[in-house]
């Protein structure tokens, strides 16, 4: 997955960098407090009936309020584009991590340690380029 981002119009939400669409943000941002709600850990049936909830247009976006003017919001997705364009870009960037012996998913830091091995990269790019201007002057 590629992430473009500008450094002067940073967004305050990080699901706003990494995905292209306002459905898939919300759909992000769902997932990851459904998550939350089960302890930031879920099993390959809880994920299953999230996504099915997704399918069939039965997820609750926004709970109905006490005013008729403030109806129940429910949000639909399909069930294969969530796998292929949410999930498994959240595992390849080590947002949500899936154990292979449990069989579970869960919120992970692999994300943030990945930025910062990034940023470690470019620091050493910057220095063999310092060094290298060095040598030929």
């Amino acid at each position: 997955m590629v992430i473009l981002i500008d450094q002067y119009n940073l967004p305050d939400d990080i699901h706003k960098i990494i995905f292209a669409t306002e459905q898939q943000q919300v759909v992000a941002k769902m997932l990851i407090k459904y998550m939350w709600n089960n302890g930031g850990e879920i099993g390959k049936t809880e994920m299953s009936v999230f996504a099915t909830m997704l399918h069939e247009g039965k997820a609750i976006l926004k709970e109905a309020g006490k005013s008729p003017l403030q109806p129940q919001v429910t949000i639909s997705y399909n069930k294969r584009q969530f796998y292929d364009r949410i999930l498994t870009p959240m595992k390849s960037m080590g947002m949500i991590d899936y154990d292979l012996y449990k069989k579970t998913y869960r919120i992970s830091d692999k994300f943030n340690k990945l930025m910062i091995k990034i940023g470690l990269m470019w620091l050493r790019e910057m220095d063999h380029g310092r060094r290298d201007a060095e040598k030929k002057g």
